[in-house]
């Protein structure tokens, strides 16, 4: 596992671009929409999808999508509680690339919170 630059440069654009949900949500019941990922996929093409994630299975095909992981929004938006997770979750597994990715969003999040 390591660390996806495009989908972390992807979700820090996104951000300052003010798409971001703050709402506290409980990401972690959050239950993936394979229908809604799958035409994503169909008119966007993978790599499009795959910049919603901020890490990499390094041990999974490129054009699969198990190859990403840690999806930090919902295909309009970056969720904060989406990046949450993503930090504990890498945390926990011991990727602190994609921890300290993880924590640079949530405090871009929060600083632009901050600041309006």
């Amino acid at each position: 596992m390591k660390l996806h630059k495009a989908g972390f440069e992807h979700a820090r654009a996104l951000i300052r671009e003010g798409k971001v949900k703050t709402a506290e949500t409980d990401w972690s019941e959050k239950q993936p929409d394979t229908d809604k990922d799958n035409r994503f996929i169909e008119n966007h093409g993978l790599e499009a999808w795959g910049q919603w994630h901020i890490g990499i299975r390094t041990d999974e095909d490129e054009d699969n999508k198990g190859h990403y992981a840690f999806p930090v929004g919902d295909l309009t938006r970056v969720h904060r509680s989406g990046v949450i997770a993503a930090k504990q979750r890498a945390a926990q597994n011991g990727y602190d690339d994609i921890a300290k990715a993880a924590d640079e969003l949530l405090e871009l999040i929060d600083k632009r919170r901050d600041d309006q």
